[in-house]
């Protein structure tokens, strides 16, 4: 299966409650932090929920 490496660039300050649990759900925590995680749908869908904080990189 493939894997996906997530790193957190943007700060979650003022961003709805919902955007920062997903991205605390994710693994992620402080600004440029990074997770490696399996390509699965429920992963696709966080990342596209929050993508506007985040660089995604097949790992």
């Amino acid at each position: 299966m493939a894997k996906l490496k997530i790193t957190l660039v943007k700060s979650l300050i003022g961003r709805p409650a919902n955007q920062r649990i997903t991205v605390r759900t994710l693994g992620l925590g402080k600004l440029n932090s990074s997770v490696i995680q399996a390509d699965t749908p429920q992963i696709r869908g966080m990342i596209n929920k929050v993508s506007h904080l985040l660089k995604v990189e097949e790992a």
